[in-house]
């Protein structure tokens, strides 16, 4: 199994229906650009849609910080990248980013993930195929640096005099 550092969907547009009444992409479409380039990462792990459908195993996302970087427009295309940061026997941490095709950024995403037990449901520690996976990953991106915009938290900057 080859691991890119870090893994990088194919080209996707921007669809029509996606664009709010400001004449941008609306908020919600964001996410549904990172689900979609987390795809590639899940389905590299073992963990795409096969597995959920025939172990009855899956992953839940516990937790999102979405920042907005630049507003995409009807007519770009897109990349997702997905950098795994952190995992454990049921968690896993990721960071991706939405690029325009020209490079600049458009937004991040860091995502907190539970393996989830869907006959429970109940978080369930990962398999040992799936473990050596996230270990193969984790190991092809150990040299990447951890990203800035990694570990935010939400809050007022006050200016001081």
């Amino acid at each position: 199994m080859i691991m890119q550092a870090p893994l990088v969907s194919h080209a996707m547009d921007i669809e029509k229906d996606w664009i709010d009444y400001n004449g941008h992409l609306n908020m919600a479409y964001y996410n549904v650009l990172f689900d979609r380039g987390s795809d590639l990462a899940f389905d590299a792990l073992g963990l795409g849609a096969a597995y959920a459908r025939e172990r009855k195993l899956t992953i839940y996302t516990a937790e999102v910080h979405v920042c907005y970087v630049q507003e995409l427009h009807l007519g770009h295309q897109v990349t997702v990248s997905f950098q795994l940061l952190d995992h454990d026997e049921k968690r896993l941490r990721a960071y991706q980013e939405i690029r325009h095709v020209d490079g600049w950024l458009a937004a991040t995403s860091e995502q907190l993930a539970l393996h989830v037990d869907m006959t429970g449901p109940k978080v369930a520690p990962f398999p040992a195929d799936v473990m050596a996976k996230l270990e193969a990953m984790s190991k092809a991106q150990a040299a990447l640096p951890m990203p800035e915009r990694a570990g935010r938290s939400i809050g007022i900057r006050r200016k001081t005099a």
